[in-house]
């Protein structure tokens, strides 16, 4: 198999960062890159044993099938066997595709009795600071300094959802790639995003427990978060606007639970639309043969549970429908990816996302650092003698019936990788607004001493969908707002009492001036650590990393 440039680029980053003494590193690359292929070539050419880790049974079969094919292309003959349950690995084994939580029960001695791992590969490497999983790369010895062996972690997020960072793990990104590079370079699918708005308000939904882990990071405890978004009402919404902008697309609908997922099912197969379920508790073999169903085209839409996160290749799917909402980087960017492999089936990629999911900063630089944010303050507007800005009123409207009229009237078009409401800027305003996801948006200027200040938008508290925009100039509050697009509305028109309204636009020369020394050193204390080309992009990169105060 020929491998991509920017595969063979991941390939020689690997050799090169084990050559200058790193043991463990990371490559970050989006759903449908093909990571398998990388860790496929990265084991062709490893001389001694290997042992490829991942954390589904699916994972481990599909792993182990293309590790032997791309190397029996070569005429390697290196046995490659399966770890997991009932299934042992033989002593012929050279090459081991085990399951993690197998591992979790004391067989990882057995598996390493005998065998001198010169590589370790980690798929959906995310789960790695997880305890038990730690547990198991300790005993491997890939934390001790004369560990001779080397361990490669591959994930599409390096961001989990409990705010740990990886950098417990790896000690360096040496490839990367984002979904924006991706579709550019015409590897995966572009993205067409819809949002449809409902009226089920998620203010009163607890988070989950997460051990010490910031509210920013962590997402909806399920068993409240499935109570409120179960409701008739949202189903039937949800069914229809499957049935109308889908259309004849093969749709993936990710749910919050089993109940959920059974019935938005039958709200389906109700109007007319072939719809089957799958989740974690169903046996194995009925799970794949209702995959294989919908692979041959027996259903348009798996409403589903979990299952289908990670590992799942259907290039046939060209919609997804995130019906659960979610906090969670790492889980939203999984599932859009199950839509972007490329097929003549569809041009695009359809994501229709429900409930208002536009916190959720969908797509950043990978870095290998935990998030820990925290909740911004309650503070009455600061700055008495300042110009201040006009707080429109928004009106609450009743729960309309689910007509195709009405989820027309929902319909907002936006932007699935970055999130940024193209009706919240590009049409509204011709400044250089800068999405920051879950905190809000950025507008760089200069004032009128040519001074570099910039407006902040920021979502108050956790009901954002309610609870207005927060407009901050660097760090004093001035005003609020109802929405985001009156937010950008007002800061637009106030511009010119703060400084140059020109020097907020994309092509303000400065922002194509060369890197001074003083943003050469932030970005140098980042982690990992940035470039940028110019100062534009290397303000973009100080502001996503920023946390608020």
């Amino acid at each position: 198999m020929k491998l991509r440039p920017y595969q063979l680029e991941a390939v020689a980053a690997v050799i090169a960062a084990r050559k200058r003494g790193l043991r463990r590193m990371l490559v970050a690359l989006p759903t449908g890159a093909g990571k398998t292929v990388i860790f496929s070539e990265l084991i062709r050419r490893a001389r001694r044993e290997v042992l490829v880790l991942a954390h589904r049974d699916e994972l481990l079969e599909q792993a182990r099938a293309k590790i032997e094919a791309a190397l029996r292309r070569t005429g390697d003959q290196r046995r490659v066997e399966i770890e997991r349950g009932q299934t042992r690995a033989s002593s012929a084994a050279r090459i081991i595709v085990a399951s993690i939580r197998s591992l979790h029960e004391g067989r990882i001695g057995r598996v390493l009795a005998g065998r001198e791992l010169g590589l370790v590969i980690y798929d959906e490497c995310h789960h790695a600071v997880a305890d038990a999983n730690r547990a198991v790369l300790e005993r491997i010895g890939v934390f001790e300094q004369d560990w001779p062996g080397t361990l490669v972690g591959f994930t599409a997020t390096t961001r989990r959802a409990d705010g740990r960072g990886l950098e417990e793990i790896f000690e360096e990104i040496v490839a990367e790639r984002t979904l924006e590079q991706m579709i550019a370079d015409g590897y995966l699918r572009p993205l067409e995003g819809l949002r449809v708005q409902t009226q089920v308000c998620l203010d009163e939904v607890p988070l989950a427990s997460g051990g010490g882990a910031s509210a920013e990071a962590l997402d909806f405890d399920e068993q409240a978060l499935e109570q409120v978004v179960d409701v008739e009402g949202r189903n039937q919404l949800v069914a229809r606007s499957v049935l109308e902008l889908c259309r004849d697309r093969r749709t993936i609908a990710f749910c919050v639970g089993v109940r959920h997922a059974e019935h938005l099912s039958a709200a389906l197969n109700r109007i007319g639309v072939r719809a089957a379920l799958v989740h974690g508790e169903m046996p194995k073999d009925a799970r794949a043969r209702t995959l294989a169903r919908f692979r041959a085209g027996h259903f348009q839409v798996l409403t589903n549970v979990g299952v289908l996160t990670e590992g799942f290749d259907d290039p046939g799917v060209s919609a997804i429908a995130m019906v659960r909402p979610t906090r969670s980087e790492a889980l939203y960017l999984q599932c859009v990816g199950r839509g972007m492999r490329l097929d003549p089936s569809a041009k695009n990629c359809l994501v229709l996302d429900f409930v208002d999911l536009s916190k959720l900063e969908i797509v950043t630089t990978a870095t290998l650092e935990g998030r820990e944010v925290k909740p911004f303050p309650e503070r009455e507007n600061e700055g008495e003698g300042q110009p201040t800005i006009p707080i429109p009123i928004e009106d609450d409207r009743d729960e309309p019936p689910a007509t195709l009229a009405e989820i027309v009237s929902r319909l907002c078009e936006f932007d699935p990788l970055t999130m940024a409401q193209r009706e919240e800027a590009a049409a509204i305003s011709a400044n250089a607004w800068l999405s920051l996801g879950a905190r809000g948006m950025m507008l760089h200027f200069h004032d009128h001493d040519g001074a570099l200040r910039h407006f902040e938008l920021r979502p108050r508290g956790a009901g954002r969908a309610r609870g207005g925009v927060e407009v901050w100039l660097g760090e004093r509050m001035l005003s609020r707002c109802a929405n985001m697009s009156a937010a950008i509305e007002a800061v637009d028109h106030e511009l010119p009492n703060y400084g140059d309204p020109s020097s907020a636009r994309p092509e303000a020369p400065w922002r194509r001036h060369p890197v001074t020394p003083a943003l050469a050193y932030a970005l140098a204390q980042l982690r990992p650590p940035r470039r940028a080309r110019d100062v534009g992009e290397a303000i973009a990169h100080l502001a996503l990393e920023l946390r608020p105060s």
